[in-house]
């Protein structure tokens, strides 16, 4: 997807004074770099030293290390999957390939590459993920686990490989801070985990062409930082995995500075991009995990280093981590909110691997686990390898001593009944998320869905009223529109339009406001939550939800203030949930191990219902469970009219579950 000259209009405007100097004086550097690239210092005499303690690997459990060489051997036949497309060359794989599209990206000066433009240089994500090298980490780990060679050799092969063909400042891999950041946080485990092998130190430190790939790679990060309205989760990737290089690989006389400057960048940035209360501020699940797997990661390195952290870096992770815990539902599923890449700060586990249980596993190893918390019975390699390297103990500062329910800062809610455990005579966790949340982080809110007021809702971990996802980024304007849009969310539309308005793919020219105006837990037999927002102007649209907790039901009622407008009431179901639509009443019917679940989603008789499945033109009735993966999906629509007057009381909903 090319940028227009009205994208770039729009996006100035979003920009303030500091940040609009930053990008001129990044524009005059690469151009001077183009004709003059800085030249990487002479670093003979490089020593490794950030070593993972004697017997880590051996601490692995059994099972997660049996899934991890499951998927080395995988990718040792060549096989892997990269957003859903699976590719079979990886034996020796054309680091500019989009397999998606046959293309293949252009190899020239750096910022030059149109990156964004499908046409001209293919699916730029299924491009980039490989060579952010994290399954190079899994095959790196297969060896600290295994001791087998083929492993390391393979690393090896592909490393060389991949700095041959990508010289500093050439082609698509320079031209984003993120997949440097990334890269080299993958660069600093795979010679950690491949330390013991005789081939390591003549694969890195050894190397002159990886002391210049590792110098060029923090180089760029040191002089290109995101900045300003981009400063999101990118900018924490690009601080983590310099901050990392520069403990692992200080072999440069820049060395002290850029991990000192790494480190601000670091504690200043965790702390821009995470509420009090612990959430993410982009306020998209995903990203919360991302941002916690490099803040974790970069917590390993300091403590490996005998780096001094700052107070609030801790301090951040530990509150991230709590927010975790509180808001996935039983089965160890956060919300599925805003914007979702499948990006992973660290990778060293099979498939199977629960990304957030694993995570929540670390958090218990280096904080300490609350009463509260869910359990976590899977295991993984990833937290065995950082709380080696990690100092356990968490902040001396007071946690939540109960399940928080309400993030008032991130207007986030979460209730629940418990239902006992399904198949044991109860009948399953109801888990409904109330978004009543600012619309996104900082002034674009990159990675914010158009989703004021929607709510979630899950039986015992399954989608019943189903945030959509994402699908895609770039290349597919009319899908990337879709997934982001108020009809693509459980909440309600008027004459059309989405709630905020998009000025491109990654940018919001304006944004709803939000209020949450009641979030009340203290009768455990109704749970509460109202809230209303101003994204249609001058209408007003406020939600209420009751959780009756004893009759297993959950009542939504939407009211409208202001003149005259069309209404469109959507209903997302997840995938695993078939309808039968008669009128105003559906009879949801879902199966979960083995055991069929229904449950009566009555709809208000003042709209007109249809139901939606699969449809492309427009799109309506999909679901992306993972980037790059869509399924088609029942989404019932009620259209029809309000104002003031019109709907006395508001349009109601109820869904009431079976048992």
């Amino acid at each position: 997807m090319s940028m227009s000259a009205g994208w770039y209009l729009r996006r100035l405007s979003r920009m303030g004074p500091q940040e609009v100097g930053g990008r001129v004086g990044d524009t005059v550097r690469r151009r001077r770099w183009r004709s003059a690239p800085p030249a990487a210092p002479a670093s003979a005499g490089a020593r490794y030293t950030a070593v993972l303690p004697a017997g880590t690997a051996d601490a692995v459990p059994p099972d997660a290390a049996k899934r991890l060489v499951a998927e080395a051997d995988r990718l040792m036949a060549g096989h892997g999957t990269f957003f859903g497309v699976d590719r079979d060359d990886l034996v020796d794989p054309d680091w500019f390939l989009d397999p998606k599209t046959g293309r293949r990206a252009p190899e020239g000066y750096a910022f030059d590459v149109p990156y964004r433009d499908e046409e001209a240089v293919g699916d730029i994500k299924q491009i980039w993920e490989p060579s952010r090298h994290q399954y190079l980490t899994v095959l790196a780990a297969a060896y600290a686990v295994t001791g087998d060679e083929r492993y390391a050799e393979r690393v090896a092969a592909h490393l060389r490989s991949w700095w041959t063909a990508n010289p500093p400042l050439r082609g698509v891999h320079w031209t984003s801070g993120i997949e440097l950041g990334i890269r080299l946080l993958s660069w600093v485990w795979v010679r950690r985990l491949l330390d013991g092998w005789p081939g390591a130190a003549g694969l890195f430190e050894e190397d002159p062409a990886a002391r210049e790939q590792v110098w060029h790679h923090q180089r760029w990060l040191a002089a290109f930082p995101s900045r300003g309205s981009s400063a999101n989760n990118h900018v924490i990737a690009e601080a983590a995995g310099q901050f990392a290089a520069a403990c692992a690989f200080g072999w440069f006389p820049a060395s002290e500075r850029w991990r000192s400057d790494a480190l601000r960048s670091l504690e200043r940035h965790l702390r821009g991009n995470t509420f009090l209360s612990g959430l993410n501020r982009e306020l998209a699940s995903e990203y919360h995990g991302l941002v916690l797997e490099l803040g974790l990661a970069a917590l390993a390195e300091a403590d490996a280093a005998g780096v001094p952290v700052p107070a609030p870096v801790r301090l951040v992770l530990l509150r991230m981590t709590d927010a975790l815990a509180a808001v996935v539902d039983g089965r160890l599923r956060p919300p599925r909110q805003g914007d979702s890449d499948d990006g992973h700060g660290l990778v060293v586990d099979g498939a199977g691997t629960d990304r957030w249980g694993s995570l929540l596993a670390t958090g218990d190893a280096v904080f300490g686990r609350l009463d509260w918390w869910p359990e976590v019975t899977g295991t993984d390699v990833r937290t065995t390898l950082l709380a080696a390297l990690v100092r356990p103990g968490a902040p001396a500062v007071t946690r939540p001593a109960s399940r928080p329910v309400h993030f008032p800062d991130a207007g986030m809610t979460v209730l629940r009944d418990a239902g006992g455990a399904a198949g044991s005579g109860g009948s399953g966790e109801l888990w409904v998320r109330c978004d009543g949340g600012p619309h996104g982080f900082l002034s674009i809110a990159a990675h914010a869905h158009a989703d004021a007021l929607s709510v979630e809702v899950r039986h015992d971990g399954v989608d019943v009223l189903a945030d959509p996802g994402t699908f895609c980024y770039h290349g597919q304007p009319e899908w990337r529109q879709y997934f982001r849009s108020t009809l693509g969310h459980n909440t309600l539309q008027l004459d059309g339009g989405d709630q905020s308005v998009s000025g491109g793919p990654f940018l919001w020219t304006r944004h709803a406001q939000t209020r949450v105006l009641v979030a009340d837990t203290s009768d455990p037999g109704v749970l509460r939550w109202c809230a209303e927002h101003d994204g249609y102007r001058p209408s007003v649209h406020r939600r209420r939800v009751e959780l009756i907790t004893g009759r297993r039901e959950l009542r939504v009622v939407d009211e409208v203030s202001g003149p005259r407008r069309a209404v469109r009431l959507a209903f997302h179901l997840g995938p695993a949930v078939t309808a039968e639509l008669e009128g105003d009443r559906a009879v949801l019917t879902w199966s979960r191990d083995g055991e069929d679940r229904s449950a009566v989603l009555d709809l208000p008789g003042q709209l007109s219902w249809r139901a939606h499945r699969g449809e492309t033109g427009p799109p309506l009735g999909w679901y992306s469970a993972g980037f790059g993966r869509k399924e088609p999906a029942t989404t019932l629509v009620g259209t029809g009219f309000a104002d003031d007057t019109a709907v006395p009381g508001g349009f109601v909903t109820v869904l009431g579950f079976d048992g």
